[in-house]
């Protein structure tokens, strides 16, 4: 285990993490906010912690897989940690516990909150609590590649501990150059979100704070009502990002450079856009029957939208919806979206792949000497991925099960526990009955909190970096 590389990373961490607190401390001194303090506080704190480390330059930069799912997870757990000071230091959030809870909920671009009422929050800690959604969205460790000095296949193991899906492959030869053009992807997205959104009437902190938490999938709004009282377009607006972020970046790439048969082969978009096509119907439907289902295509959309991608922004109260439209919202939680966006939840290339695997199983207790090839965009599907991808579920089952139980003592109903679990782990935002989009998690115990918060960390990075961590066999020489 090269700890002194791991200590470098973590330096890194903090570091940037301090630069990216100038952002809110600017927001306070445009609207002269005394509650800007805590984020300079906050700054001293990540720089006294982090320059030191980055002082003590490792003698050895040689980086494996265990190392790169170590700095992940660690550097995560940092991030949130130093994350949740300017919450907790002025006060907004008075308990640490709930500090934490939140900014892990934004890093992880879950969109869960505490607060019972978000309009009270200084203007100042509204931006760093969509902040927060923007920087985990890409992932800050993904940002560093781009700047620490480090070989191609050391990079590598942080882009896979990183990257959420069950494979991640470089956009062009270099690691670094796969990392500068991902931002570049990222912020330009971005840009042109805020663009539209200014252009269909909205202010520029409103349109910007809406916007870090569409790109990032996470869903903390700036208003109690959360998107409901913006107009048909910047809703429709974001309807439109919510979907373009939870498609693989990948795609966009090959896009880019305009190799567009090979972007039009992807199984998983096709996949994707269908499950969106066939819930959005179905949820129409069932809101408005067969005569009137036109009008309520809007509303299904923005939420069958905000679910699978994991966003957890709401324009109604689906809480209120019939029991089958509240059921595909359950099972697109589940589902989540592409592997390689931004999106949370299991991702639709590992279900459309176990799928494929259990046909492949029928088929072979038919016709018992059949050779089948499972293949996934045109190319067969290795071992290792298929590997990959029960493992995780076996740890997802795992740990979904545990928080369920764990969730339960407080005694609420099955409902509230199991969307109160799914929508973490899958780091989705709302669920259903008192965690419902009208709902928040302030009146969960403390440890119902921290189990929840071990599951937005753990879905955010895919279980594996988080389960390394605490395996004695890591620590091994």
């Amino acid at each position: 285990m090269n700890k002194s590389m791991i200590q470098y990373i973590i330096g890194w961490i903090l570091t940037v993490e301090a630069a990216l607190l100038t952002f809110p401390v600017i927001v306070a001194a445009i609207y002269r906010e005394k509650s800007g303090y805590a984020f300079l506080i906050t700054i001293g704190i990540c720089l006294l912690a982090g320059v030191p480390l980055l002082l003590h330059r490792p003698k050895s930069k040689l980086f494996f897989a265990k190392e790169g799912f170590v700095s992940v997870a660690i550097g995560w757990i940092i991030l949130s940690i130093t994350g949740a000071l300017p919450f907790y230091i002025s006060g907004e959030i008075p308990s640490y516990i709930d500090a934490l809870f939140e900014v892990i909920s934004g890093f992880t671009t879950t969109g869960s909150s505490i607060l019972t009422d978000v309009e009270v929050l200084s203007y100042c800690m509204l931006f760093w609590r969509s902040f927060t959604h923007w920087i985990g969205g890409m992932g800050i460790l993904v940002f560093i590649l781009a700047i620490l000095p480090m070989t191609g296949g050391e990079r590598m193991h942080i882009l896979r501990a990183e990257s959420p899906g069950p494979s991640i492959q470089k956009l062009v030869p270099k690691i670094k150059s796969s990392a500068i053009l991902l931002y570049a992807l990222y912020i330009g997205m971005t840009l042109l979100q805020i663009l539209l959104h200014f252009i269909g009437g909205m202010s520029v902190f409103d349109a910007i704070t809406i916007t870090f938490g569409t790109a990032g999938t996470g869903g903390f709004a700036i208003k109690n009502s959360s998107i409901a009282g913006y107009s048909i377009y910047n809703q429709v607006v974001i309807t439109i990002f919510m979907l373009l972020f939870g498609i693989n970046f990948n795609l966009y790439y090959l896009l880019l450079f305009r190799k567009f048969k090979i972007a039009l082969k992807s199984e998983e978009l096709r996949y994707y856009l269908l499950i969106v096509f066939i819930s959005v119907i179905l949820i129409s439907i069932n809101l408005g029957g067969i005569r009137n289902f036109l009008s309520f295509i809007h509303v299904a959309a923005f939420q069958v939208a905000s679910i699978i991608t994991t966003t957890g922004y709401a324009t109604t109260d689906f809480n209120a919806w019939p029991t089958f439209s509240k059921s595909i919202l359950v099972f697109l939680m589940f589902i989540g979206a592409c592997a390689g966006s931004t999106g949370g939840g299991i991702k639709v290339s590992r279900i459309v792949i176990l799928f494929k695997a259990l046909g492949k199983e029928l088929s072979y207790l038919i016709h018992k000497r059949s050779v089948k090839i499972l293949k996934f965009n045109g190319s067969k599907i290795e071992h290792e991925t298929m590997r990959s991808i029960n493992v995780f579920f076996v740890f997802y089952i795992v740990i979904f099960t545990a928080s369920v139980i764990l969730i339960s003592l407080d005694n609420f109903d099955f409902t509230t526990s199991f969307t109160a679990a799914a929508a973490t782990l899958n780091n989705v935002g709302p669920g259903l009955e008192v965690v419902g989009p009208t709902g928040n998690f302030s009146s969960f115990s403390n440890l119902s909190k921290i189990v929840m918060m071990a599951n937005m960390l753990a879905g955010r990075l895919e279980v594996f970096p988080l389960m390394l961590l605490f395996s004695p066999h890591t620590w091994k020489k």
